[in-house]
């Protein structure tokens, strides 16, 4: 729970629950007719010798689908189950029985159940007329049901226009996500690269003037030194008691620089400050 509370988290069961939707109705759990006729205008069960090219060639564009199945499926579970494959068509069931069809069409048309009630009603019922003329010739079965529908669209039963397949929405969604997820990608690797690149610069900057700091610190305590040096020769020379109390103070002050410098805790720059200003102590001495 506390992972799907963050940003990314949230963003994981979106994607989640867009890909299953893609999945659904993309066809995940179609049966083999519904599979085949969301692509296509003709099925033919296993056994049934059709020549597919031809027949998708005779339906056409038509909104319009026709199924030719094994003796022993179920007709009107069958039309239930392409429901959403063949959306938008008329769907009619055929299987032999003896030398004619068993025969079931449904009308999935819109508003197939409610205003248009009489009209898919008329579709379903004219659409197989005719079929058992041809119980071994499935092609010309084609041809009639063909005629019946074009009969139906001319008599306004039927809405005139061709069928389109298209990807449903969760696939273009998906699509999207893909395109959007590679451009933002980029870009965040992009102005990613671009903050890096900017604080190494920055911290590689300091390190220089750190180094430039300490170099300067290095070059001041070595000049403060040999001024200590210097004057460590005239302390052990001189008699002059205002001139060895200075000194000793310098010293002092000298010693707890040199601790200060040894512990690195304070900028360079303070130090070097401090260590001009008792450089300028020891050559006024």
């Amino acid at each position: 729970m506390r992972f799907l509370g963050t940003a990314f988290g949230a963003a994981v069961l979106a994607c989640l629950v867009l890909a299953g939707w893609a999945l659904w109705s993309g066809g995940v759990l179609d049966g083999p007719v519904a599979r085949q006729v969301r692509s296509s205008s003709v099925y033919a069960a296993p056994g049934v010798e059709l020549d597919r090219a031809a027949a998708e060639k005779i339906i056409g564009n038509r909104r319009l689908v026709v199924a030719f199945l094994s003796p022993d499926a179920d007709l009107k579970a069958a039309c239930k189950g392409v429901h959403q494959a063949a959306d938008g068509t008329i769907a009619l069931m055929l299987k032999r029985a003896d030398d004619e069809y068993d025969k079931y069409a449904c009308a999935l048309l819109p508003d197939s159940d409610d205003e248009n009630f009489g009209k898919a009603f008329v579709a379903e019922s004219m659409i197989r007329n005719g079929v058992d003329q041809f119980p071994d010739r499935p092609l010309e079965v084609l041809k009639v049901v063909a005629v019946n529908y074009d009969l139906l669209v001319k008599s306004g039963a039927v809405p005139d226009g061709a069928r389109t397949i298209s990807p449903s929405l969760p696939r273009y969604l998906v699509a999207a996500a893909a395109i959007a997820a590679v451009v933002l990608g980029a870009a965040g690797i992009y102005f990613g690269a671009r903050r890096a690149g900017g604080l190494a610069t920055a911290r590689q900057e300091r390190r220089d003037a750190a180094g430039d700091a300490r170099s300067a610190l290095g070059a001041s305590a070595a000049v403060l030194a040999q001024q200590i040096i210097d004057l460590d020769r005239r302390y052990t020379a001189t008699t002059d008691k205002a001139f060895a109390r200075k000194y000793r103070r310098i010293t002092t002050d000298y010693t707890g620089l040199l601790a200060e410098i040894a512990a690195g805790r304070t900028h360079p720059d303070v130090l070097t400050t401090r260590v001009t200003v008792l450089s300028e102590r020891c050559a006024k001495l």
